[in-house]
C-alpha cells in the first residue's frame, strides 16, 4: 500500500512539472523575427550648367624681345645703362667712339663744299656757250664740251650729298639706342671692347615684360575631341567671354590678372603632336618672368545639361569601370555602368549611364547589393546654407 502511493505521488510531480513547461508538450522552436529593410542616402540627378575647362601646362615668353648689336664697328667708350634696369625707347645704351666718323663726315662735307662751289660757274659757261652757238659765234664740240663739265659736275654734287648723307647715318649709328622699351638683361660687353657691325654675339637683351605672353600646347587628340563635342551640341561657344584665360602659378596660386587667348596655331608639331596656343597676360607688376612654367585654364564651351555626381557614388567593378547604384521606383537597388568625363571640384561629370530624375546612392552601399529592398532618406551634404561657388571643369583621365 506504500509502494502505491509514492509511485503515485512520483506521477503527480512528473505530471506536475511537465505542465510548467512553455507550450506543454509543444518543443517546436519560434522563428526569428524579420530583418530591418537597410537605409541608404540618395541624391536627385539634376541637369546643370557648368563650363567646361582644360588645364593645359604651359611657359611664359616677353611680349617684345630685342637683341641689340652694333650697326657699325668700332671701340666702345661708355656703357649708359644699368644691368637689369627698365630702358625706354631711345635711351642711349653704348657710345662706340665718334671720331673716325666724324673724320668721314668732315671729309664728305668738304668734298659737297667743292662741288656745289665749281658748279656756277660750269653753268654759266654753259649757257653762254649756248647762246654763242646760236649765232655761230662756238663750235658745237665746245658747247657740247661746257654741257657735259655742268652735268658731271651736278653728279659730282649728288653724289657727295649721298656720301654725306651715309657719313651722317654712321656717325648716329655710334650711339647705341635702344629700340623698344623694357628691361634690359646683363652687358655682354665692357667699355674698350672692340665691336664689329652686325656681330652674331649681341651686346645686350631688351625684353617688354607687359603684357607677356605664355605658349600653351594642346594636343590634337583633345582639340578634336572639343571639335566634335561643339558639333554634337554636346557643349556651345560662348562668344561673349570663351577667350578668358585664368592661370595657375608654379605654386599653386592663381593669378589675381585673366588673359585673352589671341590665337591657335594652324600647324601641328609633328615631335609633340600638338598645336600652340597663345594667351597674353597684362604684367603690370612685374610677376610673370619670361621662361616661368604655368598652367593655363582654358575656357572649352558651356554644358547646358551636365550631370554631376558626388565622387563617393561611383565605385569600380573588379575590371576598374566606374559603376553607381540607383534605387528605381520599386525602392529596389540596380547597378548602372557609367561613362565619366573628368571631375569638377568633387564631382563627376558623367557622360552615360545616368538620367535625369535618377535615385543615386551616396551612402548606404555597403550593405546592400542590386536587387535588394531599401529604405531612402534624401543625402544632406552640408552645404545647403552654403553659397555655391561657379562650376568650372577641369579635364581628367577619361575613363569608360
Amino acid at each position: 500500500m506504500k509502494k502505491f502511493n509514492r509511485t503515485k505521488l512520483i506521477a503527480t510531480v512528473v505530471i506536475f512539472l511537465i505542465g510548467l513547461l512553455p507550450g506543454g508538450c509543444d518543443t517546436r522552436q519560434q522563428s526569428p523575427p524579420p530583418s530591418p529593410i537597410p537605409e541608404v542616402s540618395v541624391v536627385m540627378v539634376q541637369p546643370q550648367q557648368v563650363m567646361l575647362t582644360t588645364e593645359l601646362p604651359g611657359r611664359t615668353s616677353a611680349h617684345l624681345v630685342a637683341e641689340i648689336r652694333p650697326q657699325v664697328s668700332g671701340l666702345i667708350q661708355k656703357r649708359l645703362f644699368t644691368e637689369g634696369s627698365y630702358v625706354k625707347t631711345g635711351q642711349v645704351l653704348y657710345q662706340i667712339d665718334p671720331a673716325p666718323f666724324q673724320a668721314v663726315l668732315d671729309n664728305a662735307n668738304a668734298s659737297l663744299a667743292r662741288s656745289e662751289a665749281n658748279l656756277p660757274a660750269i653753268r654759266s659757261r654753259a649757257e653762254r656757250f649756248k647762246e654763242l652757238l646760236a649765232d655761230k659765234a662756238v663750235s658745237q664740240q665746245d658747247y657740247d664740251d661746257a654741257a657735259a663739265a655742268m652735268k658731271q659736275n651736278e653728279a659730282d654734287v649728288q653724289y657727295w650729298r649721298a656720301t654725306v648723307e651715309a657719313a651722317s647715318i654712321n656717325m648716329g649709328y655710334t650711339r647705341i639706342i635702344a629700340p623698344i622699351s623694357g628691361r634690359i638683361g646683363i652687358s655682354n660687353v665692357t667699355e674698350g671692347a672692340l665691336v664689329t657691325a652686325h656681330q652674331p654675339a649681341a651686346l645686350a637683351t631688351i625684353q617688354q615684360l607687359d603684357p607677356i605672353y605664355v605658349d600653351v600646347p594642346q594636343s590634337t587628340t583633345e582639340l578634336l575631341r572639343l571639335q566634335r563635342r561643339l558639333e554634337e551640341g554636346r557643349i556651345k561657344y560662348e562668344e561673349r567671354n570663351q577667350n578668358q584665360v585664368k592661370l595657375i602659378l608654379e605654386d599653386g596660386t592663381e593669378y589675381p590678372l585673366g588673359g585673352t587667348l589671341q590665337f591657335r596655331d594652324v600647324t601641328v608639331d609633328p615631335s609633340t603632336g600638338s598645336v600652340h596656343l597663345r594667351v597674353i597676360f597684362p604684367n603690370p607688376k612685374g610677376v610673370l618672368l619670361p621662361g616661368m612654367f604655368v598652367r593655363a585654364v582654358v575656357k572649352e564651351g558651356l554644358n547646358k545639361q551636365a550631370l554631376l555626381v558626388p565622387q563617393q557614388a561611383v565605385s569600380r567593378d573588379p575590371k576598374g569601370n566606374p559603376v553607381a547604384l540607383i534605387v528605381d521606383t520599386d525602392d529596389k537597388v540596380r547597378q548602372r555602368m557609367l561613362t565619366v568625363d573628368r571631375t569638377i571640384g568633387d564631382k563627376w561629370l558623367v557622360s552615360s549611364g545616368i538620367a535625369q530624375g535618377d535615385r543615386l546612392i551616396v551612402e548606404g552601399m555597403q550593405k546592400v547589393r542590386p536587387g535588394a529592398s531599401v529604405q531612402v532618406i534624401p543625402f544632406d551634404d552640408g552645404t545647403k546654407n552654403v553659397p555655391k561657388p561657379v562650376n568650372t571643369a577641369q579635364p581628367a583621365a577619361k575613363s569608360n
